[in-house]
């Protein structure tokens, strides 16, 4: 075997091998698009007349991984459709698949969480557990994830991370929407992921904070008459009068559209933000926090 043809088969066992590119069996929708995009693939491979050794040669992939990807075992990377593109002469319409495939590896309740932040002019977010998702950094997710059990798999991990980093995409939108956090003191001290992790984690909330259309508030562990002690609130409202609203401690934690329970919502959420510090004496705790460290 060539030296190409050798690193042709050792990049292909890592892709085959590497985790978090697999069909979740569970997810018929993620299910009903890779095998969708293999199907198209492998009816435009043929009707090109390239046998799949040909084609694994030309995109330089391994066959094993052309087959797993044809026969919807495998979710493609954007890489490879990019490649596949190119190499069949299509023209655009197997990369163009990159958006769809790319939320396969994303679970189903992070995708429709997703979208919802995607249409959001306002997204209020209170956190009394752990740093929020969409302020956490990818080793602070990491650190979270490593620890919880179940132990997760690695595919599943990968999985999660990728989802939730993915969801971070809400804070370069155009319009941005406004974003307001409330955090409680006691996950900002909690070293998770040690030091180094735990002081990049809180550079990355001062950055954040300094964007025009983000508000990160601390709550302090000290005060008294704490109107948050139901747990988590999360509050999006669009462009149409709409909005959709979640908490932890009210109507069992589903999810609610009925104007009179978002109020209940969004008053709660209020007297956490005006019990809490303010966006500047938020920053300087934080670079406090770092000082001490």
């Amino acid at each position: 075997m060539s030296v190409d043809g050798e690193a042709v088969r050792l990049a292909d066992e890592v892709q085959a091998d590497e985790p978090g590119w697999e069909v979740d069996p569970d997810d018929e929708w993620g299910v009903a698009v890779v095998a969708t995009v293999g199907r198209q693939l492998k009816l435009r491979r043929e009707a090109a007349g390239m046998r799949a050794s040909d084609f694994a040669a030309a995109v330089k992939y391994g066959e094993d991984l052309v087959y797993k990807v044809e026969g919807g075992r495998r979710i493609p990377r954007p890489e490879y459709l990019e490649k596949a593109d190119e190499v069949l002469g299509a023209g655009g319409p197997i990369a163009a698949m990159k958006e769809d495939v790319a939320k396969v590896r994303y679970p189903k309740r992070v995708r429709e969480l997703a979208k919802l932040e995607s249409q959001a002019v306002e997204i209020s977010l209170y956190s009394n557990h752990n740093i929020h998702g969409l302020l956490q950094t990818e080793d602070h997710m990491r650190a979270l994830f490593d620890v919880w059990l179940p132990a997760h798999t690695q595919a599943e991990t990968e999985r999660m991370v990728a989802a939730r980093l993915a969801r971070r995409s809400v804070f370069e939108r155009s319009p941005a929407p406004m974003l307001s956090f409330v955090q409680e003191e006691v996950t900002l001290r909690r070293p998770v992921g040690g030091t180094m992790v735990w002081r990049r984690q809180l550079e990355r909330l001062l950055e954040l904070g300094k964007l025009r259309h983000v508000s990160v508030q601390v709550m302090p562990t000290d005060v008294e008459d704490h109107f948050g002690t139901g747990g988590l609130i999360e509050v999006l409202k669009f462009a149409d009068g709409t909005a959709v609203g979640r908490s932890d401690g009210a109507f069992a934690g589903r999810p609610v559209t009925d104007p009179k329970q978002l109020r209940i919502l969004e008053l709660r959420y209020g007297m956490i933000r005006a019990q809490a510090l303010t966006p500047r004496e938020s920053r300087a705790f934080i670079e406090q926090m770092l000082g001490e460290s």
